[in-house]
This record gives structure tokens, C-alpha cells and sequence, in this order.
């Protein structure tokens, strides 16, 4: 379907912006789910865990090689030795559960299994999660709706313009919603099934 604010010369910066944003919105989304634990190891299990790193917010990712030599096992082999520690501290407080054992080298994340308990609240978690990503795309609506009434105002468009300019951003809107509900939906599923 071809954009009508994209033909029309006073949105089209509006209309990239529009999709920019709810893209960046969707793909943040998705690193959440990439990041939540289901019952199996996975290195993107500790993408949202930062160091310290000489003043610096650093992902653990960054800090060393992470990898998933065994299904529930996840091994860090910083890149600075002398980061061992922080790094093993920084994902025993993170709010993943895990409980990380080091030989002063290497850094052994055990995934043990998930309670059903556990499961629901992870569950539970990632909705609140989505609820804060389907809000930022609203917030995302209101302020293209806000831009599609200025330039209305400022007599840029007309008003058959701005009513199917405001049906366009709808459309986006409830499409990227639906987008982010179906990689929840399908995440939901994984992390129940034992």
C-alpha cells in the first residue's frame, strides 16, 4: 500500500520520522525478548547486564566472549582479567537470578531450570514490558497526529489531507502493535512450555 503522507510533501519527513521511531520502538522490544530467560541458555541472557568498565556502562557482551558451550550453561571469558569480578558481581545483582561461580578466568553462569513460579513471573515481567512499548508507540502517535495538525494549521495540507493522514498513522500504529503482541505471543509460548 503506498503511503499517502509520503506523496504529500509537507509529511513526508513526518511520515520517515513516524516509521523510524516505531521500527526503533519494535527492534527494542525484540531485544527484550532476546534477553529474557527461557528454560535453555542463551548469550542474549545477559544483553541488558552492564559493567563498570573504568567509568563506563559497558555491556557484558562487550566486556568478553559469551557463549553456550552446554544447554544450560553460559561461559564468559572477559577480554580484561582484571574485570572478572565486576563482571560476575554485575550478573549476580542483575534482576536475571542467575547465580555466576568464577575460577578468576573464566565466569560459569549456571541456567537451572525453570519453576512454574518463575515461568509465570517472567511471563508476568514481559508483559509490563509490552504494555511500556505499545504506550511509546501511542506516544509516538500522538506526537505524528500533533505534526499532521500543525501543518493543517499552518495551512501546508488540506483537510481531506490531514483526516487520511491521521487514518495512515493509525494504521501504523495498530500494525506495529500488532507486531510486537505477536513476538510477545510467540515468547509467551517458549517460556510456558517446559
Amino acid at each position: 500500500m503506498a503511503s499517502a503522507m509520503a506523496m504529500m510533501e509537507a509529511l513526508k519527513a513526518t511520515h520517515q520520522q513516524l516509521k523510524a521511531k516505531m521500527d526503533a520502538t519494535v527492534e527494542d522490544f525484540r531485544g527484550h525478548l532476546l534477553a529474557t530467560r527461557t528454560g535453555r541458555a542463551n548469550v542474549h541472557m545477559l544483553d541488558q547486564i552492564k559493567v563498570d568498565y573504568y567509568g563506563t556502562e559497558t555491556p557484558v557482551v562487550q566486556m568478553g566472549q559469551v557463549s553456550t558451550p552446554e544447554p544450560t550453561l553460559i561461559l564468559v571469558q572477559p577480554y580484561d582479567q582484571g574485570m572478572v569480578s565486576a563482571i560476575e558481581k554485575a550478573i549476580r545483582t542483575s534482576s536475571t537470578g542467575l547465580n555466576p561461580m568464577t575460577d578468576g578466568k573464566v565466569i560459569r553462569v549456571p541456567v537451572p531450570p525453570m519453576t512454574e513460579e518463575r515461568r509465570r513471573d517472567v511471563v508476568k515481567q514481559l508483559n509490563k514490558v509490552l504494555e511500556d512499548h505499545k504506550t511509546a508507540i501511542r506516544n509516538i502517535r500522538r506526537d505524528g497526529n500533533d505534526q499532521i495538525k500543525k501543518a493543517a494549521k499552518d495551512k501546508l495540507i488540506s483537510a481531506d489531507d490531514e483526516k487520511r493522514a491521521n487514518e495512515e498513522v493509525q494504521q501504523m500504529t495498530d500494525a506495529e502493535i500488532k507486531r510486537i503482541e505477536e513476538l510477545f505471543k510467540a515468547k509467551e509460548k517458549e517460556i510456558l512450555t517446559v
